[in-house]
């Protein structure tokens, strides 16, 4: 069954939105999409960025156990846990270009949200 994941986004005006990551697809064949890994502090909210980009839900799957089991126990009981999003970011990409991709990506997210919350009709 599917349960959906929301990730607590803290915005720069202190305020916290709830955004979800992944879904059921409806459109598109899941082994044609892109994922990228997410290493994330479950305690602290940081981010750790995209350490990895694969292609199909299935493979990125087993790349996040995989991760997680190679984590150290320091690293884990310290809040460090990896998921994989959608993303149109193409497999192989730096990870470093493919953070700042997906930084920019959250950003542009994050003003559309607030401008909803904004808007008269909410």
């Amino acid at each position: 069954m599917y349960r959906a994941v929301f990730w607590p986004v803290r915005l720069s005006s202190g305020r916290e939105l709830r955004l979800p990551h992944g879904g059921p697809l409806t459109t598109r064949d899941e082994s044609n999409l892109n994922y990228a890994i997410i290493r994330h502090n479950v305690r602290t909210y940081e981010s750790g960025g995209v350490v990895q980009v694969i292609r199909g839900k299935s493979n990125a799957e087993i790349t996040v156990k995989q991760y997680e089991q190679s984590q150290s126990p320091e690293d884990r009981h310290a809040g460090w846990r990896y998921f994989p999003e959608k993303t149109e970011i193409k497999p192989g990409t730096n990870p470093a270009e493919a953070t700042s991709r997906r930084q920019a990506e959250l950003e542009t997210r994050e003003r559309k949200a607030l401008a909803d919350l904004d808007s008269p009709s909410h």
